[in-house]
């Protein structure tokens, strides 16, 4: 376990170096949402959650940062963990192929939840690899696991795929729309299908209100409406 969190701290370490003297930049938002969502499931219980990140973003195109949110699956969980706070780390680097609109991005986030575990209980700590293309206001984010998924045993190699538009069709008020694919290796009848579909408005003061349906064809759980209000510095 300390072994890849110190692949991620190599990472970002080697990523500082690249960079050299360029200039950076640093941005980072607080969110307040009704029912925090990861891949369609939700990670409060459908209960409201605190969440908050910030980014270091280099000229070069690298870039990392840290995001956290109030969860309780684990702790909702039988045998119950005594661990209520998602940490992610991630580092990356994204640019353009050219002088065109078509982006890329790759790079590695590491969630952390941490806690006390019962003994023999599998770490949720899990790595994911991920590589994405942007085009306009389309995208899609292929992401593997070196881990075990999220504490599901002998699950790494897990993978997913995200396809998203993001649309600003006026000033302020963009369109979202997303749908995935969750694959669990080894567990076949895990995988899943996720989508959603929502809209945006930002504000000039750095605030947005967000709302959007979510719904998976995961059997006996229910579609989810989702609202949260940012601000972003």
């Amino acid at each position: 376990m300390m072994l890849r969190k110190y692949t991620v701290a190599t990472l970002l370490c080697a990523s500082l170096a690249v960079a050299g003297e360029a200039s950076a930049q640093v941005s980072g938002s607080v969110t307040l949402t009704n029912n925090y969502l990861f891949r369609g499931v939700t990670q409060t219980n459908e209960n409201p959650a605190l969440q908050g990140g910030i980014t270091w973003n280099h000229d070069s195109g690298f870039y990392a940062g840290g995001w956290g949110s109030s969860i309780s699956w684990l702790s909702d969980s039988d045998p119950a963990v005594s661990s209520s706070v998602e940490l992610d780390g991630f580092v990356g680097y994204a640019g353009s192929f050219g002088e065109s609109d078509l982006g890329f991005d790759v790079g590695a986030n590491y969630y952390w939840y941490p806690g006390d575990f019962p003994s023999g209980y599998n770490s949720p700590n899990t790595l994911e690899l991920y590589a994405g293309v942007t085009y306009k206001v389309l995208s899609a984010k292929y992401w593997y696991s070196t881990t075990d998924l999220f504490g599901i045993p002998d699950s790494d190699g897990s993978s997913n795929l995200d396809v998203a538009a993001n649309w600003e069709f006026v000033p302020g008020l963009t369109l979202n729309a997303a749908v995935g694919k969750q694959w669990v290796n080894n567990y076949g009848d895990l995988d899943y299908s996720f989508w959603k579909l929502g809209v945006t408005k930002s504000f000039e003061s750095g605030f947005s209100i967000a709302a959007a349906w979510n719904d998976t064809d995961i059997d006996g759980l229910d579609e989810a409406f989702t609202v949260s209000i940012s601000k972003s510095f």
